[in-house]
Formats: C-alpha cells, structure tokens, sequence
C-alpha cells in the first residue's frame, strides 16, 4: 500500500514514514476496499455472479483505483454475455494503469477477432429488436430474435431471462423453466430469475385437493398378450361358435382404427418434422439476410463518405483552378510584377496589387507571394502614398473631409511610415465628426511616432475629444 500523499510504501504505522501524513482512515478504506473485492471473489468462483458484481461495485465506491477489482468486474460481465459494459470497466482500467495491466489482453482479444466483434453488435442489435417487438405486441417475432441472440451468445442473460418471461405470458411453462434453469447455470443467484423460476415452479405444480383415482378391483377377467396387442376376455362370458363373420368384421375394424391410428400418429409427426425443418430453413435465410443487409447498410456509408469526400475535393480544386482560385490570383500577381517591370507605372501597379488585395485574404497565401507582394508594394508603395496624400490634402483643404479621408487611408496603407497623412487622416475623422476613428487614429500616431511635435498635437486633441465625449 501506497501514500496517498507523496506515493511512498507505507509502514505498519498510522502515518505516512515520508511525508507525515495521517492515512490510519485511508489504509482503513483500503481494507474494506480489498475485503469487498475478496468477497467478490468468491462470489464468482461459486457462480454467484450477481452477487459478485454488487461486492465489486461495493470495492469501487472505496477505492475507484483498485485495477484487480475493475478487471473482475468486467470479466464478471463477460460471463453474463454483458459484452459492452465489460469493456467499459476494461477501458477504465487501461486509462488508470497504462503498463503491466490485464486488461490490454481482454481488449485485445475482442478487438482483434473480427468475426467475435461482429457477433457482439448482431447481438446487440437483434436483442435491441426483440425488446421493440415486444413493445409493438409482435412476441412470435421477439421469440426468433433472442433465439437468433442466443445461438450468438448463448451466456446472455437478460436474453434468457426475456425469452423465459415470453414463455411464461404464453403459458409455456416448460420451454419458460428451462430457460431460467439456463440463467442458474450461469448467475445462480440472480434475483430475477429466481423471482421467475418461483412462478413458474407454481404453474406446473399439481393443484391441491386433487386426489388420485383409486385403483379398480381387479377385474374378474382372462388377460392375455398376443404379439403387441393385449387381449382380456371375461371369464363369465362363453364364446358363441360359429364366428367367422364377427372374426372378419373384427379384422376389417381393427385395419379401421390401424389406420387412423396412422392417420392421427404418424402424419402429425412427419408434418412437424417438415415444419421443424422449414422453421430451421427460415432461421437460416434470415440470418443471411441481416448479414447481408449490415453489410449493404455499411457499403452505403462507404458510398456516402466517399461522394462526400469527392465532394470536398472537387472544392478544394475548385479553388485553385476557378475564376478566382489561388492559380487565378498568383496569375494576377504576376501580371502585375510584370507590367511593372516593363513599364514602372506605379499607379497601374497598385491598382493591380488593390485588385489582388480584394479577391484574397494575404495573409492565408503562401510566404512566396506574401514576399513578393511585400516587395511589389514596397516597391510603389512610397510613391502612391506621396500621391494619394497630396490628392488628401487638396481635398482636405476643399473641406471634403470624406475624400480626404479616402485618400489619406489609401496614403497610409502604402505607406504606413508617413506621418503627415496619419495625422492628417485624424484630423480628417475629427472635423468629419467620426470621434471613434479620430482617437484610434490619434493613438496609432502617438503610438508610432513619440516624441515629436504631431504626437503631442495628436495628445491633445485626444485628450479634448475624451473630455468633450465625457462631458456628454
């Protein structure tokens, strides 16, 4: 046993030898954790495998890390055919003990056999079905169902407890018993079963008060046996002679009732053959048939993800070769470094490089043409700035502030080091009457440019729209 604390062994003492900690109410807890654990041991060697799965659950509630208590309780549902929920508690296992676990082998063991794993979903499914049969009042069919699951997974309890309780509500008390005495041999003592198995031991016991009919005298008559026929002849009676006639119609009602001894013993016997065999034929295509529809159902959804596949695909090449695909816009980038090499005409460049700015996010292209689209604007960059802020200004001074701010952005967008047409740009918001971008655009040019004359205009006029808007 381990601290709790600090992971140390712990000692015969109520404390922990390495860091001090108290665990005298931990290694109690441990205790009663192990004992239920024991217990449930012993439960499931003697088969009592629902009172095991309650001492196991017990040993968790005390202690969720007990490995050994977890991997018998999942063994313990296995054993009742409970596959889903074994791998539940295998799963829980593996996550708290990665290395040196059993559990790894009990997974890989349905993992890796293909034909197990499928048998374990039909199972589910098909029980799944019998449980909505049984809710639309379609018994026969839910009988064939969990008949079906059985041959599958013959130690599925709640299956045979099902099939029982449709037996009982049938009245077929037989077929009902031997099912639940099927449940004994896996979980003796499941208190449903044994709740079932008490009514049905009810059903099939003679009714009190129903005496025995009392044995007749013996008769007073000659009782012989000829071949396989039993012949008795009272011994006050005389034979009449002379019986040739009564002999022969005696012969001819003896083939009489031969034959519809035939009739009603022989026939009925061949028809249920022929049925039983029919039945079994029926169960067989079925089960082909639900093989056959998985598999359809799973090539159907093969198709599905592959059209849906092809589908994503066809638009991812869509957008590298359509109209305004990434093969389209690397096109136009080179266009545009092209005219500008032969021509150097830098207006016509950025109008190019506005166009490509438009139709693509940059920053989602590749570094090759973020660098060269870097390049191509800085390369006109100083040149178009220099332009649009003098267009700005004019319109500045026309007081057409929209027009100036239009182009004192497109000013600072090629050139984002040009301190006249950031400051002008403010200015232009402020007597535009758009406070907000006048104070962000204030403190970008007090932000990239400190220490000079328009940052502390810039200051200023911030903090008179600030006072201004407080005072509102």
């Amino acid at each position: 046993m381990f601290c709790y604390n600090c992971g140390c062994r712990l000692s015969e003492h109520d404390f922990c030898t390495a860091c001090g900690a108290d665990v005298s109410l931990y290694k109690k807890i441990m205790q009663v954790s192990n004992m239920y654990y024991n217990e449930g041991l012993e439960r499931a060697g003697v088969r009592d495998l629902t009172g095991a799965i309650g001492s196991l659950r017990q040993s968790l509630k005390f202690n969720k890390n007990n490995i050994e208590a977890r991997n018998l309780l999942g063994l313990v549902y296995f054993e009742m055919g409970e596959v889903v929920a074994a791998l539940s508690e295998w799963v829980i296992s593996k996550n708290l003990r990665g290395e040196k676990n059993i559990a790894d082998d009990y997974i890989e063991m349905i993992q890796t056999n293909a034909s197990r794993l499928e048998a374990i979903n039909q199972t589910i499914k098909k029980y799944n079905q019998a449980l909505a049969y049984c809710g639309q009042d379609s018994k026969d069919l839910a009988v064939i169902q969990l008949k079906k699951v059985l041959s599958l997974n013959p130690k599925f309890v709640r299956a045979h407890q099902l099939l029982a309780l449709l037996y009982m509500d049938s009245e077929n008390w037989e077929k009902a018993r031997r099912e639940l005495k099927k449940c004994m041999a896996i979980d003796r003592n499941n208190t449903q079963t044994l709740r079932y198995l008490q009514e049905v031991e009810q059903m099939l016991q003679p009714e009190e008060g129903v005496k025995q009919m009392p044995r007749h005298r013996k008769d007073e008559a000659v009782r012989y046996q000829s071949d396989n026929e039993i012949i008795i002849q009272p011994l006050n009676v005389k034979e009449t002679r002379g019986g040739g006639v009564s002999t022969l119609v005696n012969l001819g009602i003896g083939l009489v009732i031969g034959l519809a001894a035939m009739y009603f013993l022989v026939v009925p016997a061949a028809v249920s053959n022929a049925n039983n065999e029919a039945q079994k034929t029926i169960t067989e295509i079925g089960n082909q048939l639900d093989t056959r529809t998985a598999r359809i159902t799973e090539l159907e959804a093969q198709i599905a993800n592959l059209e849906q596949e092809n589908a994503s695909l066809n638009q991812e090449l869509e957008g590298y070769v359509g109209a305004d695909g990434t093969l389209q816009t690397i096109d136009n980038l080179l266009s545009a470094a092209t005219a500008y090499l032969e021509n150097q005409d830098a207006q016509q460049t950025g109008e190019n490089l506005e166009s490509i700015a438009q139709s693509v996010n940059i920053e989602d292209t590749s570094q090759a043409f973020q660098s060269l689209y870097n390049v191509l604007l800085g390369a006109v960059g100083p040149e178009l700035s220099q332009t649009y802020y003098a267009e700005g200004t004019t319109a500045y001074n026309d007081e057409d502030y929209g027009a100036a701010i239009e182009s004192f952005t497109r000013a600072v967008y090629y050139d984002a080091a040009n301190a006249e047409a950031l400051y002008s740009l403010a200015d232009a918001y402020r007597l535009n009457g758009d406070t907000e971008n006048a104070v962000a655009t204030y403190d970008r040019v007090i932000e990239l440019f400190p220490d000079t004359d328009r940052a502390r205009r810039a200051q200023r006029y911030r903090d008179d729209l600030s006072t201004a808007g407080g005072s509102q």
